[in-house]
């Protein structure tokens, strides 16, 4: 997906339908000239309903439908018949969306499953006929009820890509080129920083037909959580992937620093994101003889950690097993 063509957060003013009004109507036949009251209710407003769609990957779609309004339900009619219901509206969404108060930005919901439909705005009531007002002292009741309003609202839908394995570092780490080698992901690549703008998502093909879902996603710098860089407009989108990959180059002036500079940002910005399964990968390791692999070991982090090239294919195999293991490990 290209840069212009990734849309992960839009704002949409949505307003459900009007309940239809009861009836008033009482019975008129030639030999029946007093018949009580026979109005029916009225329909019910139309609802704005989100569905998930598992091959949408953007919100794009919505960037110019900025308004959506559902149908207003019918009125009722004579013989107690009920007024037909106002049209749903059905808004498809990938998956890993995240409905918010336009206003208070409270989150409402979130779409994670395919065909999942939740009410975004719901539909007004309809309103009740005049044969529910009928009693033994009032046996020729002259109303009925209205219908109840719909809702009208700005909402934001925010997107958060589902992933298994996200990867994390900072710019030029190797994050694009690692993504392209074990996935069929054809993400821009070039020797400069940002070269990511928009996250990527590949399967990557494991053993016995196996599979998972890695995100690329955009580098991170210091001082991301306050909006440097790309700032906190692709942190989101790591609060959904199940581990962190995170990958640290070989020529990095300090492996260990960069990675705890990398912790303290997602940390700064959500601490939920700490409790995440982590892997460490130090990439472009073909640059390193073995008596520097060994020295550079001695100063990791502890947890799952892997040498790893994706020019030459060193560690890959390895970055899998160990990938799919913690993936795994309950």
């Amino acid at each position: 997906m290209s840069g212009s063509n990734f849309v992960d957060y839009i704002k949409i003013f949505c307003r459900s339908g009007n309940g239809g009004a009861g009836s008033a109507h009482f019975r008129r036949e030639k030999f029946i000239p007093k018949g009580g009251p026979d109005g029916g209710d009225g329909g019910r407003g139309g609802h704005v309903i989100l569905r998930g769609n598992s091959q949408m990957w953007t919100l794009l779609h919505l960037r110019y439908q900025r308004h959506v309004f559902a149908g207003n339900g019918v009125p009722g009619g004579s013989q107690q018949s009920t007024g037909a219901n106002g049209k749903d509206i059905f808004i498809e969404v990938p998956l890993g969306t995240v409905a918010r108060n336009g206003e208070s930005e409270e989150m409402i919901f979130e779409i994670t499953a395919h065909g999942e439909e939740k009410i975004l705005a719901k539909g007004g009531r309809g309103g009740l006929g005049n044969t529910h007002f009928k009693s033994a002292t009032n046996q020729t009741p002259r109303f009925a009820q209205p219908g109840e309003q719909g809702v009208e609202n700005w909402f934001i839908l925010e997107l958060k890509i589902l992933a298994d394995v996200g990867l994390v570092g900072f710019p030029n780490a190797g994050k694009s080129t690692l993504l392209s080698v074990i996935t069929a992901a054809k993400p821009k690549i070039a020797d400069y920083p940002f070269t990511t703008l928009v996250p990527n998502l590949g399967i990557v093909s494991y053993r016995d037909d196996k599979s998972f879902v890695m995100a690329d996603m955009p580098g991170i710098i210091e001082g991301a959580h306050e909006g440097k860089g790309l700032g906190i407009r692709f942190l989101r989108h790591i609060e959904r992937n199940s581990i962190l990959l995170f990958m640290v180059p070989a020529d990095s002036k300090n492996i260990r620093e960069e990675f705890e500079i990398l912790i303290n940002e997602l940390g700064m910005y959500n601490r939920e994101l700490l409790d995440k399964k982590r892997v460490l990968a130090i990439s472009k390791s073909d640059l390193l003889d073995e008596e520097l692999v060994n020295e550079i070991r001695k100063d990791l982090p502890d947890l799952p950690r892997v040498f790893i090239s994706s020019v030459t294919g060193q560690g890959l195999p390895t970055l899998k097993d160990m990938l799919w293991k913690v993936m795994n490990d309950f």
